[in-house]
């Protein structure tokens, strides 16, 4: 099966010189369905997938921190969406469900009744140029989606899986104007579904578009994500994101994250930084690469590590690394992808049954993804 990747790799350089050229690439998009024609709206969105890792012969499973197409060696589906929207300019909402390997490792501490709802939410304007939505919505924070159409590279950086994919509360959001858009939010908490402490998370995100080659993103959380018979530990969280199109085929993306969350002592704090810069080129008609360059930092391994408190003493994490993809989309609604990606750390980040001190960690993996 290792040969699969290499057939497919190769059959795409060969032929992406056979191909004329396609206007650039846009920035990650809301919403996989196109432009509505009518207040009512169906769409849905299928990523199958297969991929390998290199040195991993005794598990099926990715490192822990990884919770898009985090199966290797086998075929499988990341996620599959079917879902419905209406939008009538005065009310609007939305109900999806989904189901997957992405669903079955980041819903993990859902219950069984909500852990396959992608979306489902209500709102309407309360005034002009606003919006009040109440449910489970798609999150607030990051440049990467759930969808894996939608994004710029096949598999998601260590910050994004290790951030919120989805959120539950309620969103206010302000049109300013054709250009900026604030939002502010009342969650049940840091990417969960039911409430987990009785105590409500707040946060904040603005989006200027000051040319329609430019989108800056700023986003903003402020909760205590302890459990509740637990003491005190607020956490503090900043992401920021740019996308800027440098030319009709050419765009760039950079990312930046940073937190912080109270420790055991009182005034102390571990903070987690994490960065990444994004590269995507329009090579041809129906043939776009894309790259990417991320680190990731977390003092103690605070969360990435599933360490949402951890414990004195307990190691850093610490990992970087790039990945490269090709692109190739035969029509509007398919796209087939092949990714490398390779990635080094502090020992042992990348631990694994057969290396329990493995500090490096590289993949293939190829996605077959379907929307309308």
């Amino acid at each position: 099966m290792k040969s699969f990747f290499f057939l497919l790799l190769g059959a795409a350089i060969f032929s992406a010189h056979a191909q004329t050229p396609a206007p650039a690439p846009t920035a990650v998009s809301d919403s996989v369905a196109a432009a509505p024609a009518g207040p009512l709206t169906f769409y849905g969105a299928l990523d199958a997938y297969y991929g390998y890792d290199f040195g991993n012969d005794v598990s099926n499973l990715r490192p822990s921190f990884l919770y898009s197409h985090n199966r290797q060696d086998e075929f499988s589906v990341n996620q599959g969406v079917l879902g419905v929207r209406y939008n009538n300019d005065q009310v609007r909402g939305a109900l999806a469900l989904q189901a997957g390997s992405y669903v079955e490792a980041n819903y993990a501490a859902e219950g069984s009744t909500f852990r396959h709802l992608y979306e489902a939410y209500a709102g309407f304007r309360p005034f002009k140029q606003t919006w009040l939505d109440v449910g489970i919505f798609t999150s607030h924070i990051g440049f990467e989606s759930a969808i894996s159409k939608e994004n710029w590279t096949l598999a998601r950086s260590i910050m994004a899986e290790n951030s919120p994919y989805y959120e539950t509360g309620a969103r206010f959001t302000y049109e300013l104007d054709p250009k900026l858009t604030l939002t502010a939010f009342v969650l049940n908490g840091w990417q969960n579904i039911r409430e987990t402490n009785q105590k409500k998370a707040l946060g904040t995100q603005i989006q200027w578009k000051p040319s329609p080659k430019l989108l800056l993103n700023s986003s903003t959380f402020v909760g205590d994500e302890q459990p509740a018979d637990a003491l005190r530990r607020r956490r503090y969280f900043h992401n920021f994101y740019l996308t800027y199109a440098l030319t009709d085929h050419l765009s760039v993306a950079g990312v930046f994250d940073v937190g912080k969350q109270e420790t055991e002592t009182s005034g102390r704090y571990d903070t987690w930084h994490t960065a990444a810069a994004f590269v995507r080129y329009q090579l041809a008609n129906k043939w776009v690469a894309a790259a990417r360059a991320e680190y990731y930092f977390a003092e103690r391994g605070v969360l990435v590590t599933g360490n949402i408190s951890p414990l004195a003493g307990a190691p850093d994490f610490l990992a970087g690394g790039g990945s490269l993809n090709l692109d190739y989309a035969p029509t509007t609604n398919v796209t087939l992808r092949v990714e490398g990606r390779y990635l080094k750390g502090k020992a042992p980040v990348f631990q694994r049954a057969d290396n329990p001190s493995a500090n490096s960690y590289g993949n293939l993996t190829s996605s077959l993804a379907f929307s309308f």
